[in-house]
């Protein structure tokens, strides 16, 4: 048998000191971050305590301080009651969806919703018993809600789209669904909280992917579900306690961390991203440019009436060409990376054709669709950088 070593003093084995070592609270010193704590457990001060849920936190999934300043910063951007986390956009707007619908509703879907909110929608709604049905875009508000059956309970929007860039008047449909006891739910990435504020125009669910501009640094994933109403609030809350949700201190930090810069971020992307879309639109390549900040928009009304700025996310639409001209051009760019995320420093180039296989309502273009996110790079080299693709695209 081991020899167990215990301290005179107090007749406590060296084992057990070891675990409780360091465990006693100190005062913290106040910097300008919440502190990062990691625990699953949390200790409560009484036997009393154990099941009061109501009044203290009794599990460390529910979120620690790093958590609770997030959430907070996020409230106050999004002018919500509360707002829920959860480990990437995508699952916020699935968390959100399952909070609000059961078996037996129906959902309108909004057909230029990001791809897997669809793959979401068809592969798991409708198998439990949740109808989905996709509704054109470009829909008048009127046209949209006098849609819904009297099951609907909810419509699921997208505006812009992130891909074809359609904006909805979020105001006048949510009015006319509140109307009819409709919820409304939009996934507001592209306006981040701070260029568009959905709640404050009616809506009653705002989602964002954290992970694009709040993040901005293209390292973290996470998500938020923004509400003011008490009753949808609770069934966000419920649902995250219910299905387990849960977002790592560090991450939540490194998000808080991120919301900081974020206004001066979407400035200098915004500016950017609409200097080089009016440079593409003098381009005898080009045949469309896709930005709602763009007078010759179909929806620069909406988004000058609505929004604070732009962000630097857009679509364009080369002349027609064979696909391997397409490539050619993809192939050809120095300073755009080729990947589907956006919100970060980078800038990034896509071809979005393939995506939109399974619209019911996807619109003809004059040629094959782009989409560009622009970063933090200098604007004369992104030109430059396009320019030189775009002589490939010719030339292929």
């Amino acid at each position: 048998m081991a020899q167990v070593r215990t301290t005179p003093s107090t007749g406590i084995a060296e084992e057990t000191r070891l675990i409780r070592a360091g465990a006693k609270a100190c005062d913290l010193v106040k910097t300008v971050g919440p502190p990062i704590q990691k625990g699953s457990t949390v200790l409560l001060p009484n036997a009393a305590a154990l099941y009061d849920d109501d009044n203290h936190l009794t599990y460390g999934r529910a979120g620690l301080a790093a958590h609770q300043a997030l959430k907070s910063a996020l409230a106050e951007m999004e002018g919500a009651s509360g707002v829920c986390l959860y480990p990437s956009g995508l699952a916020a707007i699935t968390g959100a969806l399952l909070a609000v619908l059961k078996a037996g509703d129906e959902v309108l879907v909004a057909d230029n919703v990001y791809k897997p909110t669809r793959r979401f929608c068809d592969n798991v709604l409708r198998r439990y018993g949740v109808a989905v049905r996709y509704v054109d875009p470009r829909l008048s508000p009127e046209e949209l809600v006098a849609s819904a059956s009297d099951s609907t309970r909810l419509i699921a929007l997208e505006s812009p789209g992130s891909l074809t860039f359609e904006m909805m008047d979020l105001a006048a449909v949510s009015a006319l669904a509140r109307a009819r006891g409709i919820l409304t739910l939009t996934d507001n990435t592209w306006g981040a909280g701070y260029l568009y504020k959905p709640l404050e125009h009616g809506v009653d669910i705002s989602i964002q992917a954290l992970t694009k501009y709040v993040g901005g640094h293209s390292d973290v994933f996470m998500g938020s579900a923004a509400a003011r109403d008490a009753a949808v609030l609770n069934a966000l809350e419920s649902s995250v306690h219910d299905l387990g949700w849960s977002v790592a201190a560090e991450d939540a930090y490194q998000m808080l961390r991120g919301l900081r810069t974020l206004p001066t971020r979407l400035e200098r992307q915004g500016a950017t991203a609409l200097a080089v879309a009016e440079w593409l639109q003098a381009q005898p390549e080009v045949a469309e440019v896709i930005h709602p900040a763009l007078p010759s928009d179909p929806d620069h009304a909406i988004w000058s009436r609505d929004y604070k700025g732009a962000c630097g996310l857009f679509g364009f639409v080369l002349k027609a060409g064979r696909p391997e001209a397409v490539d050619a051009f993809l192939n050809a760019l120095q300073l755009f990376g080729l990947g589907f995320s956006w919100g970060g420093f980078e800038s990034l180039a896509i071809h979005s054709d393939p995506q939109l296989g399974k619209r019911k309502y996807a619109r003809a273009y004059a040629g094959p669709l782009m989409r560009l996110h622009i970063g933090l790079e200098a604007e004369e080299d992104l030109i430059a950088d396009l320019r030189q693709a775009l002589d490939a695209y010719a030339a292929a």
